[in-house]
């Protein structure tokens, strides 16, 4: 009897009364905490299209290409704000941090950043160091968008394998 006891799977072991209030205490703490993150990111996100009808409105009167550049610079940030929305409710879900969204998150910042910087780049052309500044920054951003995209991938195959323990045993 002993011996089946110590064998047993320690997390099927009986919890003691104090032990399991404090995991719900701890569990329900953190729902709230997610709750608050979405509560947050579903008001930025609404405040962003705002200003986005906002800029879209002020065009009209300015046909220059600072309004689209801002424009495009707010609906990235929704873009951001959205695939942030999406990560915390894939973590309360699964009960697990989820890596493919933030590295989503990483690739459309970057690019936003690009976006940015091609346009200011624009605005500098020929003025020797910070033309050279703001392409060097955009080569940066290029190099962490493939980074991040190859990593992306490569959780996508490895998401695709069967675990270590699902294998069958060598014949």
């Amino acid at each position: 009897m002993a011996t089946q006891r110590a064998r047993r799977d320690p997390d099927q072991h009986d919890r003691s009364l104090p032990g399991r209030w404090g995991t719900r205490a701890l569990e329900i703490g953190e729902n709230v905490v997610y709750a608050g993150i979405a509560l947050f990111l579903v008001l930025s996100a609404l405040v962003l299209l705002f200003i986005a009808g906002r800029t879209t409105w002020g065009m009209v009167g300015d046909p220059s290409q600072a309004p689209v550049l801002e424009l495009l610079d707010v609906l990235l940030l929704v873009f951001i704000v959205v695939e942030l929305l999406f990560a915390v409710r894939i973590t309360v879900e699964r009960r697990e941090l989820v890596a493919e969204p933030f590295l989503l998150v990483g690739i459309i910042a970057s690019i936003k950043e690009i976006v940015v910087l091609s346009v200011e780049a624009a605005g500098v052309l020929g003025k020797g160091a910070e033309f050279d500044d703001r392409i060097t920054e955009i080569a940066v951003l290029g190099v962490l968008v493939v980074l991040l995209g190859a990593t992306a991938w490569l959780l996508r195959l490895k998401e695709r394998e069967p675990d270590e323990g699902d294998a069958p045993a060598p014949g």
